[in-house]
């Protein structure tokens, strides 16, 4: 009890000093013992862990190098089975009719726009698929992810319908090789020259010089006018009293004339024909006159045509009638026509007049007593 008295008069006599509020501790520095702490723990954790991350580096690399080297082959392979088959196609295109429609460019286009769909196809596929089995490795929780694709995907779809249509429609009408680049087509909303063709739209040069663009989703049917061959058909109106073997030998001269020049012998696919009367008229009379024509060119073939026909038509003397008989003009009726002559009673001092005038009453006369 002493011992703490005294002690309690020591420490009121010497208080130590408090430290006031203003003052701040000053930083700890970490000693050697601290660092070395440290490092030890890193290295434990790491010791602990290296083999699971070494394993998960190994699985990523892995699906890397896989992914790299499918990608690399599968285009490589995709390059070598178009140019097969755009070799296969020169090669059925080899024959003289086959060569005149061979269109270099519309191979090319077709050709990079199938291998450039499938090329992208095959690129997203493996890409995807290599990217899901990395998040996979690391433990992450695909399901959610997944899920929110899928409903991006299906609002995606609805939103962009006319999208997908116009895409799809492209590829099936490049695929199967519907028309290409040069060819002559009549898609329903236009129609004109093929100038250029795409997964989404088609464009189009019309007659006048105009550009179609033509969405591919809404192409319904489509004519092509350029592929195998065309026809030019002619139809020849004679007078119905035309002598129809004159008509029929005149005709097969202009064939026969027309096929053996320059340049008429090469768009002639076939000899031209007069199949013979294809209607008669109380009138006139129809001959018509066909012929098989490189595709594109039946126009132009049954415009020369149709020249040769009324020059020769003239020189042979033969009446060509143009549509409705026109009817034979006839002299004006004169308007006097149905008027009487003159009658001699019309003039009032002629003696026929005088001679039917009326007598005059005699006059009366006076008497004078």
């Amino acid at each position: 009890m002493f011992l703490s008295l005294a002690d309690s008069v020591l420490s009121a006599a010497d208080p130590s000093p408090s430290p006031t509020p203003s003052e701040t501790p000053s930083p700890r520095v970490p000693s050697l013992q601290d660092a070395q702490e440290s490092a030890t723990n890193a290295a434990g954790w790491v010791e602990q862990n290296w083999s699971t991350w070494l394993a998960i580096g190994l699985q990523v690399l892995l699906i890397v190098v896989i992914a790299v080297v499918l990608r690399v082959a599968v285009r490589r392979a995709i390059t070598k089975l178009i140019d097969r088959m755009s070799r296969t196609e020169q090669t059925v295109d080899s024959t003289p009719l086959g060569g005149l429609l061979v269109n270099l460019e519309r191979r090319r286009q077709r050709s990079q726009a199938i291998g450039s769909v499938l090329r992208s196809v095959a690129s997203f596929l493996i890409v995807g698929t290599a990217a899901l089995m990395i998040l996979s490795a690391f433990n992450i929780n695909l399901a959610p992810l997944l899920a929110s694709a899928g409903v991006a995907g299906v609002a995606i779809g609805f939103g962009a319908r006319n999208l997908v249509t116009d895409f799809l429609s492209g590829v099936f009408m490049i695929l199967e090789d519907q028309y290409g680049v040069g060819d002559t087509i009549d898609a329903g909303v236009a129609s004109g020259e093929v100038i250029e063709v795409g997964l989404r739209v088609t464009k189009l040069r019309g007659d006048g010089g105009e550009i179609w663009y033509v969405r591919n989703g809404e192409v319904k049917r489509i004519g092509n006018l350029s592929q195998g061959w065309a026809t030019a058909n002619v139809d020849v109106t004679v007078h119905a009293g035309e002598d129809l073997d004159k008509v029929k030998a005149t005709l097969d001269e202009v064939a026969e004339k027309m096929s053996a020049e320059e340049p008429w012998n090469e768009l002639l696919w076939g000899p031209i024909e007069v199949l013979g009367l294809d209607s008669v008229l109380l009138d006139s009379m129809v001959v018509r006159v066909t012929a098989k024509t490189m595709p594109g060119k039946s126009l132009t073939v049954e415009r020369e045509l149709r020249w040769r026909v009324k020059r020769a038509f003239d020189a042979a003397d033969i009446r060509i009638v143009g549509g409705a008989t026109a009817p034979v003009e006839e002299q004006p009726a004169d308007p006097t026509a149905g008027m009487a002559a003159p009658s001699v009673y019309a003039n009032a001092s002629s003696p026929q007049s005088a001679a039917a005038s009326p007598l005059a009453p005699p006059t009366p006369t006076s008497t004078t007593k």
